[in-house]
Formats: structure tokens, sequence, C-alpha cells
């Protein structure tokens, strides 16, 4: 999955972005125990984290569907999920998220955090002292003004161009000065309101600024400003931008409870515990997390105990029925709704998905209702097609604006071409001006994913249009940022926060890789992150929902539910923006 950067604070959150409901839920079990309690943290205390003492949990082996692939995860060619599984043990920040997305200040670095002004809008930091990266040098101010500095999108190049390329800037952007008063003091001031400061400075987002000053010879990052010299920036990002690839140990400190300590491309990576960490001494002494994209062979692997966790971001039903006949050996399963959806994304760039009537058309053949009681059902019994690139249904603001988009099936999609010029071929393939209606959809290696297309190829026949299966197993680590595709297949994955996906969807946005576009959706999104509370920001966000469903530019399929099991330990949960490894730290051995 990709990940948006999302940063609004939904629920009070969902997502890093999303919110303002508690997403996050039921959950099926095997065995007695209660999933659903799982989701809050044992560190947990009065809106505060503190990771609490506990014993050596031993050598832990987990399963996810992708491979770690960068310790930069900020970046618009790494950004990944998957890479934020591992680091949010890795890479500290202000807050975390329990696992029905509550927003938690980390107090075993924060000493506190406080929103000091209203007017211009401050957010103040206190770092707590002695807190260091795993080679022992300060995790402090100097790393917050690097994370602000790379991800706000107003450093550039000699040649104007953007020195650091970050995924997303959402929030950032809107930071018009970081400064450091001290080193343990970070002071944040606003050019505008934004609701979901608190989306900022967290789990992921903060690389050591100390190793890119050693790396490029600047001697202060702080010194260095956004309208600064554009060819010490240029050198500040150039490292930042492709520094922290594949792996390097000694550029690549922690500063949380655990540190990278081997990295197997596309196989695997190590996690062991930080000797520096600022807090308690983490359960597993070590936690290897693999790839394995196929569920059936992650459920197998738990079952042959030769993983104990298995962490399904996509979900599969095969391994969901699986996984439930395992109770008898111990393993307890799981499901809940997660922040992360489904979707195809059509590429308005492509000369025939820049046409309004085959984008409609390929929107009415596609049975989306078909798609996810085939693919999802039996994980999630009560699915149905998501309506909204903006809201989860548990979210408050939840409008239906898709399905009077899709509605009509294969004769709707006729119509709409023929009444464009397009005419039937004797092989019931439409053509007009000598181009037959051919689309590929790209996606990754996923199963599922290759089932979906299935479907979609006899559904669109029908309308006589021709779907192609582009399968890459590289497709979102060497393409989808660049636009190379028909038609996209993937998901994204966010937080509580509704911000994060203005990147995504506003005209020109450093995610927007499909070059949608909708002036109507990008003034109300402007508007939406600008608001003083998340409640005033919900009818902005409907108005630019509503706006981006008219472009029929990207067609939301179903929100994924997050699947995984476990066994000898005594409590694991997937977070749907941190995977399972959220609370890893309080991993204990069950006891009977």
């Amino acid at each position: 999955m990709r990940r948006a950067r999302f940063v609004s604070a939904v629920a009070l959150l969902s997502g890093a972005a999303l919110v303002l409901s508690a997403c996050g839920g039921g959950g099926g079990t095997g065995g007695d125990s209660d999933v659903a309690a799982m989701a809050v943290a044992k560190g947990q205390h009065d809106g505060n984290y503190t990771a609490p003492e506990v014993s050596d949990a031993g050598a832990i082996s987990v399963s996810t569907d992708k491979p770690f692939t960068a310790y930069n995860n900020q970046t618009t060619d790494a950004n990944s999920s998957y890479n934020n599984f591992a680091l949010v043990q890795v890479q500290i920040g202000a807050f975390t998220l329990n696992g029905n997305n509550k927003v938690l200040l980390n107090k075993d670095v924060m000493d506190s955090v406080e929103e000091t002004s209203t007017d211009p809008q401050t957010v103040t930091y206190k770092i707590k002292k002695g807190v260091t990266w795993s080679d022992g040098e300060p995790w402090d101010c100097d790393d917050f003004y690097l994370t602000w500095l790379a991800q706000s999108g107003k450093a550039k190049k000699p040649d104007g161009g953007t020195a650091f390329l970050a995924a997303g800037t959402s929030g950032y952007d809107l930071i018009e000065s970081v400064e450091c008063p001290d080193p343990q003091t970070v002071v944040t001031k606003y050019s505008s309101p934004y609701p979901d400061w608190k989306g900022l400075f967290n789990n992921g987002s903060i690389t050591p600024a100390h190793i890119l000053e050693q790396q490029t010879g600047i001697a202060d990052i702080t010194q260095l400003k956004p309208d600064g010299d554009p060819a010490e920036l240029a050198r500040a990002g150039e490292f930042w931008n492709t520094g922290w690839r594949g792996f390097k140990k000694d550029v690549m400190p922690a500063s949380g409870p655990y540190m990278i300590t081997d990295w197997q491309q596309n196989v695997s990576v190590t996690l062991e515990r930080n000797p520096k960490w600022a807090g308690a001494k983490a359960g597993p002494s070590r936690i290897t997390l693999k790839a394995i994209p196929d569920s059936v062979a992650q459920a197998q692997a738990l079952e042959n105990n030769e993983n104990q966790v298995m962490s399904a971001a996509q979900p599969d039903i095969n391994a969901a029925d699986r996984l439930r006949g395992l109770s008898a050996q111990g393993v307890t399963y799981g499901a809940a709704p997660g922040l992360a959806f489904e979707h195809l994304d059509l590429n308005f760039a492509r000369p025939l998905l820049a046409q309004e009537a085959v984008r409609k058309a390929f929107f009415q053949c596609v049975n989306r209702e078909e798609i996810a009681n085939k693919l999802i059902g039996s994980v999630e019994p009560d699915i149905k097609p998501l309506n909204s690139l903006l809201f989860f249904p548990q979210d408050d603001g939840y409008q239906d604006v898709y399905s009077d988009k899709t509605k009509g099936g294969a004769e709707a999609a006729k119509k709409t071409l023929q009444e464009a010029g397009w005419q039937q071929g004797s092989d019931g393939v439409f053509v007009k001006d000598g181009q037959r209606l051919r689309l590929s959809i790209s996606h990754t290696d996923i199963p599922r994913r290759k089932q979906t297309v299935e479907l979609i190829q006899g559904q669109c026949k029908d309308a006589g249009i021709e779907v192609e299966d582009n399968t890459d197993a590289n497709f979102l680590s060497g393409r989808v940022d660049k636009g190379d595709y028909d038609i996209a297949l993937f998901a994204w994955s966010g937080g509580p926060f509704k911000a994060d996906k203005k990147p995504i969807y506003i005209s020109g946005g450093s995610q927007n890789w499909q070059k949608l576009s909708s002036p109507k959706a990008d003034e109300a999104l402007e508007k939406a992150v600008t608001q003083t509370s998340q409640e005033a920001a919900i009818p902005y966000y409907q108005e630019a929902d509503k706006a981006l469903a008219e472009t029929y530019g990207s067609l939301p399929l179903f929100q994924m539910p997050s699947m995984w099991a476990f066994r000898d330990l005594d409590r694991v949960y997937f977070q749907s923006y941190y995977g399972t490894l959220w609370n890893a730290n309080e991993w204990q051995k069950k006891t009977s």
C-alpha cells in the first residue's frame, strides 16, 4: 500500500490522518481472547503514553505482505505503509496512535506539547533531557527542524526546483517558522490555522539531522533557512532524498525502542533493542519482519510456528478461513476496519482517459459490490463499496457521492460511449477515430488484486471496454509515483487526519500522480485545512469529496479490513496506520 501522509485529526482522529470519529473497532477472534480490547496500549494513560516495564519476550518473527525498503519513508519514491510498519519502533515522534487511532502524547520523549498561542497559531514542544539516537547523539530540536525544512516544500534548488522530494507537505507547508531557543524546545509558528497539528512530527517522520550534517558538511541545519542558499539546500536535499536508501547501519540510527540491525532486500528487516532508548526496555529482544506476498502462505507459516505473528494489510478470504480454523492450536485471529482503502486511479495524462466519457463508462461498468463481496466478504462479512475518497463510513461527515456515478452497469456504459461518438466493433470492443477502447490496470503481485482485475475484465467486456492486466511487483516502488499507468489499482493508507489527503487530490499535489484536477475541490481543500477545528472543516471536505467524484477520476472500491493472527504472545492488534508493531515493545509471552 502507498501511505498517504494524512494529517488531520480525525477521531479525535482518524488517520495519520483522518478523523472525527474514532475508527478502529471490533475484531473476529480465535480462542478466548478479546481482540478488540487489545487495541488499547498497556502504557497509555490519560491521553499519554509511557512504555511499560516488561520482561524479555525473546526473538519474535512477524510476517507482512510486502518488504521494508527505506529508512527515510518521507520521500516520494519510498513512501510506503510497509516501511511505516517497521519504522514505528525505530523513529520515535511526539505523538503516537493506539489501536483505535487515539492520539497519545509520547511521554517517554516529550515533557509537553502545547498550543501556546492562537494568533498566530503556535505550538511549543518540550523534549525530555537526555533523549538520544542509538549512536549517542541528542534527539532534539535540530531533528524537528530538519523534518519541517524537508517536508514544507519551501526549499528550492538553484534551478528553482524543489530541493527535498517529500511525499507530502500538508501541515508542514503552513508552518511559517521553526525556532530552537534551546535543544529541548521546538517552537512552531503557523501562517494560518491548522487543526491537525498533532499529526506532525510523529513516529516514522523524524530523521537524524546530525547524520545529514555529517554527510553533507553542513555545520548546523537550523541555520539553513528555506529561502537560504539554493546550492546548500540542494546539497541537503540530495542526501535527504537518496542518502538513506538501501541499508547503511552507521547512517541509520534509531530514536525508538528498536534499531535496524539487518536488512535482506525484498526478504526481511531485523530490529533489535536500542540500548540508548529513553523509555523502558522493550519486550522482544529481536523482531524479524518478513515479506510474504501470499496471505495463505503467511497463514501456513504461522500454523507451522515459523512465525509468531501474521499481519496482512492485504486481506484474503482463503487465509481468513484457514486462520479461523487454528484456534485449537492457540492461534488468535482478528479483523477490523482499517484506515486504508482500495481504489482505482484513472490517469488523466493518457489520451483515452482524458476523455470524460471514457472515464464515466469505466465507472459504470465496474461492479464494486461483486468485487467487495467475492474478495473480502469472508474477512469482513458486512463489507460494502466505499462511496467517498475523503471519509470512511464511521467518520462524521461521510456521504455517499459515488453510487450515482457507478450505477447502470454495462448497458449504461455503452450508452455513455455511444453518445460520445464511440462505435462498437465486430468483436464487441468500442472504437473511435481508429482507436480501440483498450485500458490496462497496473498493480502489484498481490493475488487479490489480480482477481480484482479478472472480475473487472469480465464486467467491462460486456460494456465493450477491453481491459488488460498489468501485474508488476515493483509497481508501487518505481512506477506509480511517475504516473506510469493507465489505471492504477492500489490502496492509500493514512492516519486519523484528513489533511494528509490534500497532496493526493489537489491540482499539482505531490502525490497527485494521476494529474486529476478540479478547481472546486482545490478551493474546498484549501479552506478545509485552514479551519480552526475539525468540525468546521467537515463541510469543506464534503464539498471537495463531491467535486472529486464529479471528475470520474478516482473510484473507491472498499475500505480495507486489517487481518492478523498470532500465537504464544499475550496481545497483538493491527493498528491500521502502523501495523502490528505499533506496540511491539509491549509484547509478552503468553503465560497460559
